[in-house]
């Protein structure tokens, strides 16, 4: 199975740190910088796995995991995020998020998070 990533985060310097980091390790990697952005590119691309911050312009973060989740239920989601609230949280999980990170990250932890979304859903 492609190893696909989308990262979604309004902050351009994240995305491209991110992507460098993925790319390195063998990752198709996509970035968008808002929700509808985030929608526009789950359909043109077709991620595995989704790195989706919360708070962005135009639609946030939990309105785009609620549409992507609905049209592509098997695409597996991960909020990263600054907003640690256990609210939050559980909006996030009842939405549908496979995962919730918050900010700074542990790209080791990250990594091994998205592989193993990947891998589940190789072995579905």
């Amino acid at each position: 199975m492609k190893k696909k990533l989308l990262l979604v985060d309004d902050e351009v310097e994240i995305c491209e740190f991110l992507r460098s980091f993925f790319e390195d390790r063998d990752y198709n990697v996509a970035t968008a910088h808002s929700g509808v952005q985030a929608l526009d590119q789950v359909e043109k691309f077709g991620p595995n796995v989704v790195l989706l911050d919360i708070q962005m312009p135009e639609m946030d973060g939990l309105t785009a995991l609620r549409k992507i989740k609905e049209k592509y239920p098997k695409t597996k989601v991960i909020m990263v995020t600054a907003v640690e609230t256990q609210d939050r949280i559980e909006d996030a999980m009842r939405a549908g998020a496979d995962n919730y990170i918050t900010k700074p990250l542990s790209l080791e932890y990250l990594e091994k998070d998205v592989q193993e979304k990947i891998e589940s859903l190789a072995g579905a």
